[in-house]
């Protein structure tokens, strides 16, 4: 699971289908990704990534180093 990804989601008060709709993707796709089962493309982690304001790059980083960090990068 990204917890990162739904904390950021949180803190901004959007819904999982806030956010899928403003991406521009499918909410069951969205679900996967921040469930962690789906690696977005580059395309769509950037999607994400601008509408919750933080590095793209974060969904290819190891999730235990970002817990542990805060985050960083966003």
């Amino acid at each position: 699971m990204r917890k990162w990804l739904k904390v950021l989601r949180l803190e901004k008060r959007l819904t999982q289908s806030d956010v899928a709709s403003m991406s521009g993707i499918d909410v069951t796709m969205y679900n996967k990704i921040e469930l962690g089962s789906r690696t977005p493309s580059v395309e769509t982690a950037k999607s994400i990534a601008a509408v919750l304001g933080f590095d793209w790059t974060l969904f290819y980083r190891d999730e235990d180093e970002l817990m542990k960090t805060g985050t960083e990068g966003r």
